[in-house]
């Protein structure tokens, strides 16, 4: 039996899948990662805990398959960076999380290279990226930066950072996906930037190089996960999600609810306008080509159900939370607007901070976990409009069916009202870890599991949830929604 270790390291934990030319999995082995908050809007990851929890979590999978699998494919959270020394492996800083806005005061200083940023990237200028935190890290110190400018010290997202781990320190390594989340990245070029790097002082020394998604990425050595394979395929997680979704074909868009959730439509080959808060990226055709696609990011989703449970404390597990939203008829008129790490697409306002509107001393803990859940439907709803408008009525996001992923989708009330919301089909696969399938996906046509690309989707099973009697309430809540978003703005922008 040959399979693939596909790796998903995640915001807030690791996931390990074996997967077989089935597409069945093997083995699945998962470890939750640490969340530190050193102050409010700084959020940070120990990079050796990363490496822990993937190095725990494969050696599970791998322990329940029973066999060591011929190749491995790597999905990652991205925008996150880190810093760390050639010789040692030795992390210089925590990494600092895609989630963390400690440079929204930078960000603003940029506010006349936005244009220029937006043309070489096709992002906003915005603290979620990896440049202004890159540029932090080697701010801190001028023996740091005299460090990096000696080519001592490599950086890069948490794939380049698990490969480096991975393969001993012999590949340093990432490809375009991961790259054009950077801020360094020229989209059109298909390179790192020279003016960009010039921008936010990053020697570019310090980068790794950017090979294919599918291809080469150098062999995991024995002594980290117990084996030796060549890591043959690499993806940004949404990226990956898309891929595992069959969005190679242009057109095809997916919606991926984790921590936060996120809207991917590939472009092909024609790199699409944006703006209207999307982001233009790069995503993978059908070999692991780089195309062009357009994303819309939702800073909060699944996160906002994980807060109810360990900040607040009114939920046990986060499972509860569909039975609790089931036993409501609705919310009362409350909204909860999950701006907890600012607000995405398609407002984008960093200094955005969660609000909950319409309390009464009816509310109860009911009416909040199922104002959660709306708010993901609901700001699902919002980026699909601008889509739609970005798109011009293309008919992948026009009525078609919204493939949708990820561990919060295993709610089926949640995936009932974003059908109801939506009014139109939502396709959920059978095995929701489309990031994990994905990243096997990519590894396993590199490795010749499956011949290509629809062959590989063959092997995936999808229900579909159709609008239901619920869809009038659930599209008329909608008005709500919007205001409760225009509190949460006025919020943010009056500083009277």
């Amino acid at each position: 039996m040959t399979t693939i270790l596909a790796i998903d390291q995640g915001t807030t934990g690791t996931t390990c899948l074996v997967v077989d030319a089935a597409g069945r999995v093997r083995g699945r082995g998962y470890r939750e990662l640490a969340q530190s908050y050193p102050a409010p809007g700084l959020v940070e990851h120990d990079p050796l805990e990363i490496l822990a929890t993937v190095r725990a979590a494969a050696r599970e999978a791998i322990a329940a398959a029973g066999a060591p699998p011929a190749a491995i494919g790597i999905t990652n959270q991205r925008e996150t960076v880190v810093l760390w020394e050639r010789d040692t492996g030795r992390p210089m800083h925590p990494a600092l999380v895609w989630q963390d806005r400690r440079t929204a005061a930078r960000c603003a200083e940029l506010a006349s290279r936005a244009a220029f940023i937006g043309e070489r990237t096709g992002l906003v200028v915005d603290p979620y990226f990896s440049a202004t935190k890159l540029e932090w890290l080697l701010s801190r110190d001028d023996a740091l930066r005299a460090r990096a400018e000696r080519g001592e010290l490599a950086a890069g997202t948490i794939d380049t950072w698990l490969i480096w781990q991975l393969t001993g320190g012999r590949v340093h390594a990432t490809e375009p996906t991961n790259a054009s989340r950077t801020m360094l990245y020229d989209l059109e070029r298909r390179a790192w930037s020279d003016e960009l790097c010039a921008l936010f002082g990053v020697p570019r020394g310090i980068l790794p190089e950017v090979r294919p998604s599918l291809g080469d990425f150098g062999t995991a050595v024995p002594d980290v996960l117990g084996f030796a394979a060549p890591i043959l395929g690499v993806a940004g997680d949404q990226q990956a999600a898309l891929f595992g979704q069959g969005g190679w074909e242009t057109g095809v868009a997916k919606n991926t609810y984790g921590t936060g959730a996120f809207l991917l439509r590939n472009c092909g080959g024609v790199r699409p306008a944006g703006g209207g808060g999307l982001l233009t990226t790069i995503a993978c055709g059908p070999t692991g080509e780089p195309v062009y696609a357009l994303e819309a990011s939702i800073f909060i989703a699944g996160a906002a159900v994980q807060w109810l449970r360990d900040g607040l404390g009114i939920l046990d597990s986060a499972g509860e939370s569909e039975a609790l939203a089931r036993s409501v008829a609705s919310t009362d008129g409350v909204y909860f607007v999950p701006a907890l790490t600012g607000l995405g697409a398609p407002d984008w306002e960093p200094a955005a901070r969660g609000t909950i509107v319409g309390l009464t001393r009816g509310t109860t803990r009911a009416h909040l976990a199922r104002a959660a859940l709306e708010a993901m439907a609901y700001a699902t709803a919002d980026v699909l409009d601008a889509m739609r408008a970005a798109a011009a009525g293309d008919g992948a996001v026009d009525g078609a069916p919204l493939r949708v992923d990820g561990g919060a989708t295993t709610n089926e009330w949640l995936v009932q009202f974003q059908a109801d919301v939506l009014g139109a089909v939502v396709e959920r696969p059978a095995q929701v870890e489309s990031t994990g399938m994905g990243a096997a996906g990519l590894a396993g046509i590199a490795a010749g599991i499956w011949p290509d690309a629809p062959a590989f989707l063959a092997s995936r099973r999808f229900a579909r949830f159709a609008p239901g009697e619920g869809r009038a309430a659930a599209q008329a809540g909608r008005a709500g929604w919007r205001r409760a978003v225009r509190a949460a703005l006025a919020w943010a922008r009056d500083d009277a």
